[in-house]
């Protein structure tokens, strides 16, 4: 299935019916008197979430969605029928937007969550309705309120208990494939993840959900590579476990730049609880390895811990870790405890 997470969508209610102008009109009846019904109601516009989507795609291939109008009255004192309502179906997680992209009408983070977009028009009166003891021949009925029609966006922000933050090639995918049943596409070269990807790992018999998303690079704010358009995806997380290249040669400048494109996108992800990890650690020489760990725990002002999603050395202790950070106690004593492991969140 393709990713999408940005889509617009063109929404119009049904209007409701007008309202007949009728008499009651039999042989042996002198005096009928007026029996217009009223106009059906428009139907509505609602959005509903739903559990299992992960995509807007479907929006990809249909953008307007228009809600039956109601039916106009009729003699007889026949009220019009209601105009069908239309449902959208969202993934758990969407922002709704107005047309400038920048208001938000509702946010979708609950499942099973409803709400109406766009109210179905009123039906208008027949003229029964505008009976009176000084008007008994009414012949003036109500047309119908017409429908609301606007212009939205849904913008997907992917709901995950931790959210993979590093460079390109830094080992998110790698990590995420190791320790999850998710199949993201890694390579030897930088952007091999485009889209985000979800993954459930377990730990102590506790699960819990990891998103990967694609790498940023210096300048990602000013849309630089594939920008920061995908932090959306990591901004309802829990936690974020940062991954630091070991095999570079500055890591605490890859960590830096990571940090600073945080400040600059905004949204308090910047201080979120963090967990800061050396990876790759199986193609590093045991006395860099200590030096460059040295060196971005002096960066970071606290201890980082060290793995190799390849090797798979580290990745269980990283993956307790990021089960207290989020706060979920172990469903079974753990074999090996890590109260004494060299880490702290930042």
């Amino acid at each position: 299935m393709k990713f999408l997470d940005l889509a617009r969508v063109y929404i119009r209610s049904g209007g409701g019916g007008a309202g007949a102008v009728s008499f009651r009109r039999e042989k042996y009846i002198e005096y009928g008197g007026p029996d217009g019904g009223n106009g059906g109601r428009g139907g509505d516009v609602i959005v509903e979430t739903v559990e299992g989507l992960n995509t807007l795609i479907d929006f990809r291939y249909q953008q307007h969605f228009f809600a039956r109008s109601g039916q106009s009255g009729m003699g007889k004192q026949r009220t019009g029928k209601d105009g069908d309502s239309i449902v959208l179906h969202v993934p758990v997680g969407t922002e709704i937007l107005d047309a400038d992209q920048e208001t938000v009408i509702a946010d979708m983070d609950k499942p099973d969550q409803r709400i109406v977009l766009a109210k179905g028009g009123n039906g208008g009166f027949g003229n029964l309705h505008f009976k009176s003891s000084t008007n008994q021949a009414p012949r003036r009925a109500n047309p119908g309120q017409e429908g609301v029609e606007r212009e939205i966006w849904l913008r997907l922000k992917l709901i995950a208990d931790v959210g993979l933050l590093g460079l390109p090639n830094a080992g998110k995918s790698t990590f995420l494939a190791a320790t999850s049943n998710a199949r993201p596409k890694i390579a030897d070269y930088p952007f091999t993840t485009l889209v985000p990807n979800l993954g459930i790992v377990a730990v102590d018999g506790i699960e819990f959900v990891v998103a990967d998303i694609p790498g940023l690079i210096a300048g990602a704010h000013e849309g630089r590579g594939l920008g920061d358009r995908f932090l959306g995806h990591v901004e309802r997380s829990g936690a974020l476990l940062h991954l630091v290249d070991g095999t570079t040669d500055n890591v605490v400048e890859d960590y830096q730049t990571i940090i600073t494109e945080l400040e600059m996108y905004g949204e308090d992800l910047v201080d979120k609880p963090r967990l800061t990890v050396l990876n790759k650690t199986d193609a590093i020489p045991d006395d860099q390895l200590e030096e460059k760990r040295a060196a971005l725990s002096e960066a970071i002002g606290s201890e980082v811990m060290t793995m190799s999603g390849v090797s798979g050395d580290g990745v269980t202790d990283v993956l307790r870790a990021l089960r207290i950070l989020i706060g979920r106690a172990p469903a079974s004593e753990p074999d090996d405890s890590i109260s004494d492991a060299p880490w702290s969140p930042v």
